[in-house]
C-alpha cells in the first residue's frame, strides 16, 4: 500500500515543487533523491522517478542519505552551527547519537537497539485510543498536558547498561500493561468519548509514558555529550532534529542538558522537523 500510495502522488509532486520554484525540469543542474535509510519498496519509487528525470535531461544523480540530512538540516536555522557537533536524530524509525566530524565523516556514538522514541509514541497513542490522523506522537504530547507525569511509576529503560544505546521496546510493554491492568476499553471506547475517570486515567498513562521515554533520552545524552567532549571538546552546539524533536517537552529537557554542558541546543522549528524536502535540499547542496 505505501509503495503504490508513493507511486500515486510522486509525479504531481515534483510538479509542485518545480511550479513553486517556478523552474522546469530543462533547469535543474542535478537531480537528488533518498537512497536511505528507509522502506525499500517506497524508495525505488523515488529513484525510479530520478533516474527517469536524470536520464531524460542528462543529469546527475546526488544521492541523499535520509538521516543525515536530519542533522545538516540545522543550519537552515542556525549559521553558526559548524563542525564538529553532536547530533540526536530522533523519529518514528529511528534513535541515532552522532558525533559529526566533518561532511560525511561521523562517529556512531549510540542507536535504539530495538523500537525508537517515534514508534513509542505512536504506538502508545493507539492503545490509549487517541485520534492519531494528525499523528500519535502529537496526540499523546496533547493529552499528557492533562496528566499526572508521576501518577505511573514506569521504569527508566537500560539504567544498569553504561552505552550510549536506546530501548522502547520494555517501555512500551509496560503502557500496554498499565492501559490492561486499569481495565481501560481503549479499543472500543476512544477518547473523545471517555468519561471524565476515564480520560484522566489515560492521561496519567500519557504524561508518565512520556516523562520517562524523555528521560530515557536524557540519560543517553547526557553520556554522549561527555563522551563526545573527551572526543571533540571544541564543540559547541547539540543538533537535535527529526519528527520528535518538534515535541516541546522534548525540546525543553534536551535544551537543560544541553545547557548544563555549556552547549547551545539547535533545532529546526516544528515544521521543519518533518519537513524532508527542505533537509534535502540542505543535503544534497552540501
Amino acid at each position: 500500500m505505501a509503495e503504490e500510495a508513493h507511486a500515486l502522488a510522486i509525479d504531481q509532486v515534483v510538479q509542485k515543487a518545480l511550479d513553486e520554484a517556478n523552474v522546469s525540469e530543462s533547469d535543474l543542474s542535478a537531480v537528488a533523491v533518498t537512497i536511505g535509510p528507509g522502506l525499500s519498496l517506497c524508495l525505488r519509487v523515488g529513484v525510479h522517478k530520478a533516474r527517469k528525470i536524470a536520464k531524460v535531461f542528462h543529469l546527475p544523480i546526488v544521492g541523499v542519505h535520509h538521516m543525515e540530512a536530519h542533522a545538516l538540516v540545522s543550519r537552515l536555522v542556525n549559521k553558526d552551527v559548524d563542525y564538529p557537533f553532536l547530533a540526536l536524530l530522533i523519529s518514528g524509525g529511528h534513535n541515532l547519537l552522532v558525533l559529526a566530524q566533518n561532511l560525511g565523516e561521523y562517529v556512531q556514538l549510540g542507536t535504539t537497539i530495538d523500537d525508537a522514541i517515534g514508534e513509542a509514541y505512536d504506538k502508545s497513542a493507539r492503545w490509549l485510543g487517541l485520534d492519531i490522523r494528525k499523528g500519535g506522537g502529537p496526540a499523546l504530547e496533547e493529552l499528557a498536558l492533562e496528566g499526572d507525569p508521576n501518577s505511573i511509576n514506569f521504569r527508566v529503560p537500560m539504567r544498569q547498561h553504561k552505552d550510549c544505546n536506546f530501548s522502547y521496546a520494555g517501555l512500551k510493554t509496560q503502557v500496554r500493561l498499565a492501559i490492561e491492568s486499569r481495565n481501560l476499553c481503549t479499543d472500543d471506547i476512544p477518547i473523545s468519548s471517555a468519561t471524565e475517570e476515564d480520560r484522566q486515567l489515560r492521561a496519567n498513562i500519557a504524561a508518565s509514558f512520556q516523562r520517562i521515554a524523555v528521560l530515557h533520552l536524557e540519560d543517553r545524552c547526557q553520556r554522549a555529550v561527555e563522551w563526545a567532549l573527551k572526543m571533540e571538546p571544541s564543540i559547541k552546539h547539540f543538533v537535535v532534529s527529526g519528527g520528535v524533536a518538534s515535541n516541546q517537552y522534548v525540546r525543553a529537557r534536551l535544551n537543560h542538558i544541553a545547557e548544563k554542558n555549556g552547549l547551545q541546543l539547535v533545532s529546526p522549528p516544528p515544521s521543519l522537523c518533518t519537513d524532508n524536502g527542505n533537509e534535502f535540499v540542505v543535503m544534497s547542496c552540501n
